[in-house]
């Protein structure tokens, strides 16, 4: 793959694989040189094995400053549940209508399903055209709750969800460019600390094997993962 000249500028800056945490971000906003407002993600690649499901790492965290990006929440639900789900700011509340909406004309137009537990029944009619996206609502999320109004309120706050990918892999984008270094400080550490105490019982070894950060536009920058291995150790106590 070739690449332009403003991302081989920005390769040129990086001078080593095991930058601390607050330089990999600082170099990584440095290399924030398009004409949009780059998001930043991390990739953590942990000593797990996805293929046994008492490794499996996964939950959710609210990030401090949230992650810049304008949520569109579709709540299924009924009587109370959807009121109380229009009230807390919910973007689109439904039950038949919606399944037969995204059925029907193939829409999407949202970022985050929340469901009451008595809909999930409903909703599993579309669970093979949810899932592949990534919008089934799960428990595990938080996203299947009888409190919808907390569920809304902290997916708009920039509630994120991590887990682990087959090539034992988290990617999670914690912000952007134009939050600032301490912001996005902020973010990070909250993230990491929530994947760390995530640390299943069964994973022996190293459990945080590497931490990079990109821009949307950018090239990876490595963190000294060295520094996570301690904090890893202590959090899953």
């Amino acid at each position: 793959m070739k690449h332009g000249k403003k991302y081989q500028d920005s390769v040129k800056l990086i001078q080593q694989n095991n930058y601390e945490p607050e330089e990999a971000i600082a170099l990584a906003l440095q290399t924030a040189k398009a004409k949009f407002d780059e998001t930043l993600e991390v990739s953590v690649r942990l000593g797990v094995d996805p293929r046994h499901a008492d490794q499996q790492v996964r939950g959710t965290v609210v990030l401090p400053h949230g992650t810049g990006k304008t949520v569109r929440v579709l709540v299924f639900a009924k009587g109370d549940n959807a009121r109380i789900a229009e009230e807390a700011g919910a973007d689109y509340v439904g039950a038949e209508e919606l399944i037969a909406k995204i059925q029907g004309e193939n829409w999407f137009d949202f970022d985050v399903c929340v469901a009451t537990p008595d809909m999930m029944g409903l909703v599993g009619r579309i669970g093979r055209v949810l899932g592949p996206k990534g919008l089934m609502p799960n428990p595990k999320s938080g996203t299947v709750t009888m409190d919808v109004a907390k569920a809304i309120s902290d997916i708009k706050a920039g509630k994120v969800e991590y887990r682990v990918d087959k090539t034992a892999i988290v990617h999670v984008p914690f912000g952007k460019a134009s939050f600032g270094a301490e912001k996005l400080n902020d973010n990070f550490k909250v993230l990491m600390d929530a994947i760390q105490k995530a640390k299943p019982a069964a994973a022996k070894g190293t459990y945080v094997k590497s931490v990079v950060v990109s821009t949307t536009m950018g090239p990876g920058i490595k963190m000294n993962a060295a520094r996570f291995v301690g904090v890893a150790a202590a959090a899953a106590k």
